[in-house]
């Protein structure tokens, strides 16, 4: 029995299936769950000493790799002076002012914990301002664990397999019908709801890039018709960039698209590895929120000063060197070098990619425009996969429905050691 077979089987008797998030569990690639006990840069340390490149990157947030001085410093030096207070520092004055000085159209924050609550609060606050229930979401595409919105929910849904579109018990069927859903890129699926719901949608609410379903970039154009069907019908676009915010760019990837979204979640990469993230809009929108307004939202931690502090020293370091352009790079080579090698050898497997994510699909038939596209992906490969190179030395991403990411720690020396795992993992798929 293994030192991750001892940890499981330990978990397994005080936590619910043996983890705190359920794709931890390795349920759509099968085996043991590994556990980690540190990380440095772009290298993770197992509890059972090996070392491994890490291609999850706590699912993005760490975008400066692992343990990085700055961060630590920073930690450090803020919970030294107190780690909560449940009282407004300084520090959530400044890291507010610093994301609407980055970002043109937002002029005001609201900090909370996580991606989900940032979600849950934008979708209240749409509802709040339009006087409208129903939501519109995208199919594949996550938006937290909140009530409402795990309908065909993506990645944790896709794997249960179970085939229900709601990807949750305990949520009621009327709650649950409060949101629409119609595929991703597919702008005309967008304009027949809302004509046929006219001055009932509140907001629909899409990941500009879609990392649910594996890597899925939308087509030229998509979200600014969304943005148009949205504004005609009286409804709020919300995009949620929990993933894209400052992980493709320093502020939104929605502003590449030249479209200014009405409320806009944020998290990973701003929370400096810590539990933290943000909604922003306008402030004619943002002031519907208590204390101003009678939308309400509230939280003991939020503002937290440790994740503030690491906020602010993650986000600084982008603006002063940004590595934006050099993780692209690998991110396209790596995907370049692996496509060919799987082509040359006659495996249906290939990467989709987009600036500084990945997603190794099972499938040789790229691209994956949306969910029914990337279902198509052989699961039983992936996770042979996925489990040959983890034997490698290579982490990935624990269901070929998620997305890796690279960070600015990931070196040249760590792509060469990525392609060559790969070259043998598929010469050992291409025999079988």
């Amino acid at each position: 029995m293994t030192t991750h077979d001892v940890l499981f089987r330990r978990a397994r008797r005080v936590i619910p299936g043996g983890v705190n998030s359920p794709v931890r569990a390795f349920n759509a690639v099968g085996g043991t769950p590994i556990f980690v006990t540190s990380g440095k840069g772009s290298h993770i340390t197992l509890a059972d000493g090996r070392e491994l490149i890490d291609c999850c990157c706590s699912w993005g947030a760490m975008i400066l790799g692992h343990a990085d001085e700055g961060v630590t410093a920073a930690v450090a030096h803020a919970a030294e002076r107190g780690t909560t207070f449940g009282i407004s520092t300084p520090g959530e004055v400044e890291l507010a002012e610093w994301l609407t000085a980055h970002i043109p159209f937002v002029e005001q924050i609201r900090l909370v914990n996580s991606g989900t609550e940032a979600v849950m609060t934008a979708i209240r606050l749409a509802r709040g301002v339009t006087g409208r229930d129903l939501i519109l979401k995208c199919e594949g595409c996550y938006h937290g664990h909140s009530d409402g919105l795990l309908v065909n929910a993506g990645s944790g849904f896709l794997t249960a397999g179970d085939g229900a579109e709601v990807a949750s018990a305990g949520i009621p069927p009327a709650l649950a019908g409060e949101t629409l859903v119609i595929p991703y890129n597919d702008a005309e699926a967008a304009k027949r709801a809302f004509a046929a719901h006219p001055g009932r949608i509140a907001a629909v609410i899409v990941e500009p890039v879609a990392g649910n379903m594996g890597c899925v970039p939308p087509k030229p154009g998509y979200l600014k018709s969304l943005q148009t069907a949205a504004h005609e019908a009286g409804a709020l676009l919300i995009c949620d960039e929990v993933i894209n915010a400052f992980r493709f760019r320093l502020g939104l990837w929605s502003e590449t698209e030249g479209i200014e979204p009405d409320i806009v979640t944020m998290g990973k990469v701003i929370g400096g590895g810590f539990p933290l993230a943000a909604l922003g809009a306008k402030a004619s929108i943002m002031q519907a929120l208590a204390p101003m307004g009678h939308v309400y939202q509230a939280g003991t931690l939020s503002g937290n000063p440790v994740a503030v502090a690491a906020a602010l020293e993650v986000l600084h370091r982008l603006e002063a060197s940004p590595p934006y352009t050099a993780i692209a790079q690998r991110v396209e080579r790596l995907s370049r070098g692996i496509n060919t090698m799987a082509e040359q050898m006659g495996v249906p497997l290939r990467i989709q990619h987009h600036q500084t994510i990945f997603t190794p699909f099972a499938t040789d038939q790229l691209p994956i425009r949306n969910l029914a596209e990337a279902r198509q992906s052989n699961p039983e490969l992936y996770a042979r996969f996925f489990h040959a190179m983890l034997a490698r030395g290579i982490y990935l991403e624990p269901s070929q429905y998620e997305v890796c990411f690279l960070s600015a720690a990931h070196t040249e020396a760590d792509v060469e050691a990525i392609l060559s795992a790969a070259e043998e993992t598929l010469q050992e798929l291409s025999t079988k």
